[in-house]
């Protein structure tokens, strides 16, 4: 069995599959590979399946599969599997990160300092204790931005179509009520026909305070003409985002010219320690799927 490594992942990886097969990271051996590991730079389409006529197996190393054609792999026999519970930690500490950033001017702060500006007077922070979070999507990795938005002392709710209760936030049965209220949305959500765009200028005109808005789940969740309008009008006080429709984002995408805005470049799921779990699972599924786990 062939295992090509398409796309970066823990240094260690090549060396702990070759327990189960040849491991390559060499894309020219598509053709010969049985299991192909992807994150979110290779895209699996018609194209790439075609060319991989041995390919048995595709695993994207996160929580979306929105860049492989899950139907057409389907189709030509090829089974498709993600990592769900591997990034959930990274993505949600990274979403807190940029969610305590923003009341407490971090970037500002920090900036004033290396420029010789004492901004002691003009910085006014904000707390999260008491604030009301609204989380878009309530899978793995939003319920652990749950966890510690409740021990900051937030009220957390919660919309998600899918998700009938949550030990972690009250959930509202639609997305224009979850976010009425919420002096904080974080968005994690996959991109779908249903997700694109859900963000827009409609479900922004809900909002009866001016909220900070987070994303770490799917750039093109987000209608980006619409939140920079939001923000120019202060609608919505700041975006921070860590996921683009494309990386990087073309130089005309609206929001790199949006005011209030904190970007960082889809590092997420770029944590260390969560690219060793991606790996455990990863070397778990194909255990599983090639020797039915009794190795």
């Amino acid at each position: 069995m062939l295992i090509l490594i398409s796309d970066p992942f823990d240094a260690s990886l090549p060396n702990k599959l070759s327990k189960l097969g040849d491991v390559t990271v060499d894309k020219s051996r598509l053709g010969e590979s049985h299991v192909v590991l992807v994150r979110s730079k290779t895209t699996c389409d018609r194209k790439f399946i075609d060319e991989a006529t041995q390919l048995k197996l595709i695993i994207r190393g996160g929580v979306g599969i929105d860049n492989i054609d899950v139907e057409y792999a389907q189709k030509k026999g090829i089974i498709v599997r993600n990592t769900p519970r591997a990034s959930s930690v990274s993505v949600a500490e990274l979403t807190f990160s940029l969610m305590l950033s923003i009341p407490n001017h971090i970037v500002q702060a920090h900036l004033g300092m290396v420029n010789g500006e004492w901004l002691k007077s003009k910085i006014k922070r904000s707390e999260l204790f008491g604030k009301t979070l609204c989380l878009v999507g309530i899978g793995n990795i939003a319920t652990e931005v749950a966890k510690r938005a409740a021990a900051f002392g937030m009220r957390v709710i919660a919309y998600d179509k899918y998700v009938e209760k949550s030990k972690w936030a009250e959930l509202k049965p639609t997305l224009r009520a979850a976010v009425k209220d919420a002096d904080y949305i974080s968005l994690h959500l996959p991109l779908t026909d249903e997700t694109e765009n859900i963000l827009n200028a409609d479900i922004l005109a809900c909002c009866e305070k001016n909220p900070v808005v987070i994303n770490t789940g799917r750039g093109n969740t987000v209608n980006a003409e619409d939140m920079k309008k939001a923000l120019e009008e202060g609608r919505v006080y700041w975006y921070a985002t860590d996921v683009w429709p494309t990386d990087p984002p073309e130089s005309d995408y609206p929001i790199l010219s949006a005011p209030r805005t904190l970007m960082t470049p889809h590092i997420g799921a770029g944590s260390q320690e969560n690219l060793m779990r991606i790996g455990e699972e990863a070397y778990g599924i194909i255990e599983d799927v090639f020797y039915g786990g009794n190795r």
